[in-house]
């Protein structure tokens, strides 16, 4: 459904906006960056060499570079649901207000199991573009917080991007910088 469509499908809507949404996988196996060393000697990066992950789920709304960050245990339909119910909540999605949300063909967006709340309406982007989503350039800024560290549990892991996500809510500048497409949707529909 394009944004237009949904529009003149709920008049009484009183805001439409367009979002986007995705899901990164981070774990106990290091995010790795570069690092200056002096000439002749090569860094080094301790790491444990273990697979235990975390998902964080973005939500961003590129026009303003407001963001809705979770960080669930895994992804699934459930979990896709349950982020989407916490999400209507958050933006305040119902019948006064509709968010058209671009998500991409993962099977837990298209599964028949997911329980869309009242206001959000899904728009499926083309299989295989993830240069197309928005939310693809969020993860860069998230997994600053985990670059060339070393973290014992799955609990420091989401310590630290829960204390990242809290920064990057005060930083809308950046954010619509990264995702706001000059293709995107600019209008917001009343």
């Amino acid at each position: 459904m394009k944004l237009e469509d949904l529009v003149k499908a709920h008049p009484e809507a009183e805001r439409v906006e367009i979002w986007a949404e995705d899901e990164t996988r981070l774990g106990l196996k290091p995010v790795t960056r570069r690092v200056w060393a002096p000439v002749g000697k090569r860094p080094s990066a301790r790491f444990k060499r273990a697979y235990e992950w975390t998902y964080l789920y973005g939500f961003v709304h590129p026009r303003s570079g407001r963001v809705f960050w979770m960080i669930l245990p895994t992804v699934n339909t459930e979990m896709f649901s349950l982020a989407l119910r916490e999400f209507a909540k958050e933006v305040g999605a119902g019948e006064g207000r509709r968010i058209l949300l671009v998500v991409d063909k993962a099977g837990w967006h298209t599964g028949g199991g997911v329980d869309l709340p009242e206001g959000i309406h899904l728009e499926l982007l083309p299989k295989g573009s993830p240069e197309l989503m928005p939310a693809e350039r969020l993860w860069p800024l998230t997994n600053e917080a985990l670059a060339n560290g070393l973290f014992e549990e799955i609990e420091e892991v989401e310590e630290a991007l829960e204390q990242r996500c809290v920064q990057l809510l005060d930083q809308p500048e950046a954010i619509r910088d990264l995702t706001n497409y000059h293709w995107w949707p600019q209008e917001e529909a009343a």
